[in-house]
């Protein structure tokens, strides 16, 4: 449960940050958390400008990726070419094997497609407990999530409680629009996923994620067989 102390401290926090730049919202937390800051990144669009804008910042902070074994190969590739870009090492958290197997030969490799339940299972397997493992020791941690990306991420705040880990959760881009972030990118030649030019708006596990038609939703090729309020992994889930 939120303490009193606490949600006036973000409450406070939001208000100072109302229409600050998405690079003085990062320089704030770095020089607030230092090494107990960390940035989970998904290669998305939105986190390849985070990247580039704390590689401006601090090199140091830790950056880290999860690889759930589904992921597309250009999103493997766009790890190194970012590393090599900016001078960094993201950090890859790997799924415990054991779990996985158990998973895959109780209920099959594709079991997300039967069940919405199924389907949290697996990404609580690929996703959430490699998430804690790279969270360890950490107070604080950065997404990239907008709120234009779904109906699932309406009324972000840009700085809030993370009940799932336990940790103030920072989200620098939260009113960044669609044709901002794509400006930002082109501006600074940033590297993204190739699929971005292929009809992939968001790209998660590859057979969880297709390309969509232009005016579809852009969360829209995400668990396409779902309905748009469950499309969450668990990553980004109550949030306050």
């Amino acid at each position: 449960m939120l303490s009193p102390d606490l949600d006036q401290q973000l409450r406070k926090l939001n208000e100072r940050f109302v229409n600050a730049q998405a690079g003085e919202i990062l320089s704030y937390f770095v020089n607030q958390y230092g090494k107990e800051l960390a940035f989970a990144t998904s290669l998305g669009a939105e986190d390849q400008v985070l990247t580039y804008l704390l590689s401006q910042i601090n090199k140091d902070v830790k950056i880290f990726t999860l690889d759930t074994g589904r992921l597309f190969p250009e999103t493997i590739d766009l790890i190194d070419k970012t590393n090599k870009r900016y001078d960094i090492n993201i950090s890859v958290y790997f799924p415990d094997y054991e779990q996985l197997e158990e998973m895959v030969n109780n209920k099959g490799i594709n079991l997300f497609y039967e069940s919405i339940k199924n389907r949290k299972e697996c990404c609580h397997i690929r996703k959430i407990i490699p998430m804690k493992r790279a969270l360890k020791g950490t107070k604080a941690w950065i997404s990239g999530l907008r709120s234009e990306q779904s109906v699932t991420r309406q009324g972000l705040t840009v700085v809030s409680w993370d009940e799932n880990f336990g940790l103030v959760k920072i989200n620098p881009l939260t009113d960044w629009t669609e044709t901002q972030l794509w400006d930002f990118i082109k501006a600074h030649d940033i590297p993204y996923n190739e699929l971005h030019d292929k009809g992939y708006p968001s790209i998660g596990c590859q057979p969880c994620t297709r390309a969509i038609s232009p005016g579809d939703d852009i969360r829209g090729g995400r668990w396409w067989w779902e309905q748009a309020e469950h499309k969450e992994c668990g990553l980004h889930e109550n949030n306050r």
